[in-house]
């Protein structure tokens, strides 16, 4: 499968929080398409439902290409324009699972789509890919400096998929970045009784108090995740006899 290439884009210019720039707070790569297309349809007006219709049509169709490109890449392109940047996002996520493109298509999308495109596939993951085989867009998103890819590289996707060393990593990224670990997908289930995650949040506080510099706080967050199911000091058993 041909490798994509990190970009260091920066932050869309509407401004959006990263993760929330969906149809009623939705996040499209934990909706359900049907759900997620229901929420879209209530926001857009009448001739952006009309657009959105025909682009699902075409992208389940499968018509032939203009040249080497599906018309339903040409609507990724177009969504921002024809349903505005709020709800772009869920657009595109929608047309792909409409057309329901293969790892390698996904990869080829993502390696020469814009920042935006690029995040739509990386939302569109859970929906699309059973197994592993598109964990090298997840791992080229977490090597860019685009706080929103990092936010929607760690999805449910990378959730079931990343190896416990990568994931972890990425957590220190959104600390590293400023991307709301709330961003992270099943943190809680993952971050849980993980001593090597802990160590590696202390020595990352130890930094930057040693440097002068202020804690994140959602360090502390997911440092409390980290032993939230170990038994207290000084107890050896459930039932809470001394040790």
């Amino acid at each position: 499968m041909t490798q994509p290439h990190a970009a260091h884009t920066t932050p869309d210019a509407d401004g959006t929080p990263a993760g929330q720039d969906d149809p009623q707070g939705t996040n499209p790569a934990h909706t359900p398409p049907a759900e997620l297309r229901a929420a879209l349809t209530a926001a857009l007006g009448q001739a952006a439902r009309a657009w959105l219709d025909q682009a699902l049509d075409e992208a389940a169709a499968h018509p032939d290409a203009h040249g080497p490109i599906s018309v339903w890449e040409l609507r990724l392109a177009e969504a921002g324009r024809r349903c505005g940047p709020a709800h772009a996002d869920a657009a595109r996520v929608l047309i792909l699972h409409a057309a329901g493109p293969g790892t390698e298509a996904l990869t080829r999308v993502y390696s020469q789509g814009t920042a935006d495109e690029r995040r739509a596939v990386l939302h569109a993951l859970p929906h699309l890919v059973p197994g592993p085989d598109a964990l090298p867009l997840v791992e080229d998103a977490l090597r860019t400096n685009d706080t929103r890819l990092v936010a929607a590289a760690l999805g449910p996707y990378a959730a079931g998929h990343l190896d416990p060393h990568q994931w972890r990593h990425a957590v220190l990224k959104c600390l590293f970045t400023g991307v709301p670990v709330d961003c992270v997908a099943d943190l809680g289930r993952r971050a849980r009784d993980d001593g090597e995650l802990a160590r590696m949040l202390a020595d990352y506080a130890a930094e930057r108090t040693a440097a002068g510099r202020p804690v994140p706080e959602d360090l502390h967050r997911v440092l409390a995740l980290t032993q939230a199911h170990r038994p207290s000091r000084g107890t050896a058993d459930p039932h809470g006899k001394e040790s």
